[in-house]
This record gives structure tokens, C-alpha cells and sequence, in this order.
């Protein structure tokens, strides 16, 4: 059996999380809800390149990729699709190590392409040519 997640679009988050709601900031780029599992404990997805995407079809919400809350002590680990709940396989200790150290090596991938393409300077640079001006002063210096 499969759980139903509402969703809410907000604009701040609010100061209770609702259990059995997705909170869905746009501006701030981010979602919230409290674990599927009911520890209680607030989960947040950020938006971005490297954390979460959020799907949204005008009827249901979908977040990838799953979301394992390594972190608490209840290691849930669950999909949003389509505003259902799918568990996932519980991971080990070194799956989780593993997953980890993908995610940190994507974000450093990702950034790092970001500042080289930032910092790129072009191979050859255009000296900017004297305006007529400073072609009479250097001709009167000499």
C-alpha cells in the first residue's frame, strides 16, 4: 500500500510542519515535510543542479532522487512520485558511505565546471589600439 503526500506551494515555510504534507517553496527553492516514517523529524529538499528536482504536472508533485534521512535514527529511506510514497530498500552503513561520496564527488564535478567556465579567460587578448590623441603625445615625446 502506498501513502499519500498532499502538497502545499508556499512562500515561507511555515512554523509547524504539517505530517503528511510537502511544503513547496519556488522562490526559496526548496520543499519540507515531516518523515514518512513518523520519527517527527523535518526533512528538506533543496532544489538544485545537485540535491532534488521537483516534478509537478499540475496535479501531483514528484521529487528526485529518493530520499534517504541517513542522517536520523530512523534511516527512512522513500520516493515521491506522483504524491505516493514509495519505500526504498534500507541501506548499510557502507551504502550509505558510498552514496555520499557519489554525491560529493557530483557537486564538486558540477562546481567545478561551474568556475572554469566563470574564470575562462580568453586565449588571446585584444590589446586596445591608441586613440589618435595619444599617438600625437607619444610622437611629440620622442
Amino acid at each position: 500500500m502506498k501513502m499519500l503526500l498532499q502538497y502545499r506551494f508556499i512562500e515561507f515555510i511555515p512554523e509547524k510542519v504539517e505530517e503528511g504534507i510537502l511544503y513547496i517553496s519556488i522562490e526559496y527553492c526548496t520543499a519540507i515535510h515531516k518523515c514518512i516514517c513518523g520519527c517527527g523529524n523535518e526533512v528538506v529538499t533543496p532544489f538544485s543542479p545537485t540535491d532534488w528536482k521537483l516534478s509537478f504536472n499540475g496535479k501531483s508533485v514528484s521529487l528526485h532522487p529518493s530520499i534517504g534521512n541517513w542522517n536520523f535514527e530512523c534511516q527512512s529511506h522513500y520516493w515521491i512520485k506522483n504524491n505516493k510514497i514509495e519505500f526504498a530498500s534500507l541501506w548499510t552503513e557502507k551504502e550509505i558511505r558510498v552514496g555520499r561520496e557519489n554525491d560529493m564527488d557530483r557537486k564538486m564535478d558540477y562546481f567545478e565546471g561551474q568556475n572554469m567556465v566563470v574564470k575562462k579567460e580568453p586565449l588571446i587578448q585584444e590589446i586596445p589600439k591608441p586613440s589618435i590623441w595619444k599617438k600625437i603625445s607619444m610622437f611629440f615625446r620622442l
